[in-house]
């Protein structure tokens, strides 16, 4: 019982050596930590509309499109590339608008509940990336395969050899899927990190908060 007295003294007399760390401070940390994150989403979401967009003027797609000479399909690729980029657009402005209430906020329970609302609008925006890739994909080898013209021969080919057109339709599926599987740890690796340590800030604040 001695040796026990004598350790509790001993630590009662070193505490205050130690710093000592209050959850307002806590809390400070992690509310910094947080409009960092969402910041570098709202940054790299920006990014990376921007570069699809600036891509689309450098690819010259005007020759193929007269080929099709199929003014239905041009106007569907347009309206196509339109709700994308508006999508896009909109997907941003909710980013920014996590982003200002991230850092505004001052009550920790209201920090918390705009992490999940800031990770929920970020995983929705990563799916509807990957499902446009997949529609988008479908659908650009379906208007090159049918109004193509320099298909023909190769339809032809197809036509009279079901066994070719069941290979073909195989690579497609692999095509799309490996784009599918590229885009998919793109965004695993920078969204991903992201949110998994905005979810870390958000565990820290509810050992605070309860």
């Amino acid at each position: 019982m001695k040796e026990l007295d004598l350790l509790k003294k001993d630590w009662q007399k070193n505490a205050s050596s130690f710093q000592q760390i209050s959850e307002n401070e806590i809390y400070k940390m992690i509310h910094r930590k947080s409009s960092s994150i969402v910041k570098w989403i709202l940054i790299i979401s920006i990014l990376e509309i921007s570069f699809w967009t600036l891509s689309n003027f450098f690819i010259n797609t005007d020759d193929f499109l007269r080929k099709i000479k199929h003014p239905e399909m041009i106007i569907t690729i347009e309206y196509l590339n339109y709700f994308n980029g508006l999508v896009g657009l909109i997907f941003v402005y909710i980013f920014y608008k996590n982003y200002t209430t991230i850092s505004t906020t001052v009550a920790t329970r209201s920090l918390m509940s705009a992490i999940l609302r800031t990770r929920k609008t970020v995983q929705y925006y990563v799916w509807y990336n990957l499902g446009m890739l997949i529609v988008s994909s479908i659908f650009s080898f379906f208007i090159a395969f049918v109004y193509n013209p320099d298909m023909d021969f190769f339809r032809e080919k197809l036509a009279a050899n079901g066994k070719a057109m069941f290979v073909t339709i195989g690579l497609l599926f692999l095509v799309i899927l490996g784009f599918f599987g590229l885009f998919w740890c793109f965004y695993r690796v920078i969204y991903g990190t992201l949110l998994r340590r905005l979810y870390a800030n958000y565990k820290e604040l509810k050992k605070i908060d309860f």
